[in-house]
């Protein structure tokens, strides 16, 4: 089975234009994260999917999916979201097995809530590349020349920019493979382990790309937010 997880787990509010986290805020007449789970439920190749959400937060998140969604409802899951990115999915995985059972043949799609311009060609591709190759990773080629500085003051590296991605999401992962490389991370590589693809270049499981799209941009600054409003003729006050 396919599983989609949509990350929405942080309460960060550092765009500092509203009191809550900013996957609920108001994109087009609509929040942000319900753009980004109606692009998840209509991949008809997705069985179910679930959503890691901070524990404030999941009533209202309960209500906006009452008030703006109208398909599949039935396939919509809520799970109270971790201390971090990991343990966020973490949770959805325990909450998947809990209802379906362990399986080799259960996958999973994660990805950023405050991604919502997802295409479905992506959402195809990291499922055509996942039953494939196990792991696989949403990338765009680097346009920018990388420039490396360790110490924020000089340039000490400029790789070639040839050999340089940006990552974006989704990351896409058999379900099993994930938990066994997760369970033998120790505890110091768990916190400083943000990104769950770099779990498996840690353990040197292969990691497929596929290709991105410059539009599914991550909405994290104002700039952004400005940015994904004019995407759907919105507006934002300055």
């Amino acid at each position: 089975m396919i599983f989609g997880a949509i990350l929405a787990g942080g309460t960060g509010t550092r765009m500092h234009i509203a009191d809550m986290p900013k996957q609920f805020l108001d994109l087009g007449g609509k929040p942000i994260i319900i753009h980004t789970l109606e692009k998840f439920l209509l991949c008809n190749s997705m069985d179910y999917v679930y959503i890691g959400v901070h524990e404030k937060w999941i009533l209202h998140m309960k209500d906006l999916i009452s008030k703006h969604i109208s398909f599949r409802k039935e396939h919509i899951r809520i799970v109270c979201g971790g201390i971090d990115r990991n343990t966020t999915i973490m949770n959805i995985i325990d909450s998947i097995e809990k209802e379906f059972g362990e399986s080799n043949d259960n996958y999973i799609v994660t990805h950023d809530s405050v991604r919502p311009f997802v295409t479905a060609r992506i959402l195809e591709d990291n499922i055509k590349a996942v039953l494939e190759y196990k792991a696989c990773d949403t990338v765009v080629q680097a346009i920018d020349t990388i420039v490396v500085s360790k110490n924020k003051t000089v340039i000490h590296e400029i790789p070639n920019r040839e050999y340089m991605y940006q990552g974006q999401t989704p990351q896409s992962f058999q379900i099993n493979l994930l938990k066994k490389m997760y369970a033998d991370l120790s505890e110091d590589e768990k916190s400083i382990l943000t990104d769950a693809c770099k779990i498996c270049v840690v353990r040197q499981i292969p990691v497929h790309l596929v290709e991105g799209e410059v539009s599914n941009l991550k909405i994290t600054t104002i700039s952004d937010y400005k940015i994904a409003q004019a995407m759907v003729g919105g507006k934002i006050s300055d």
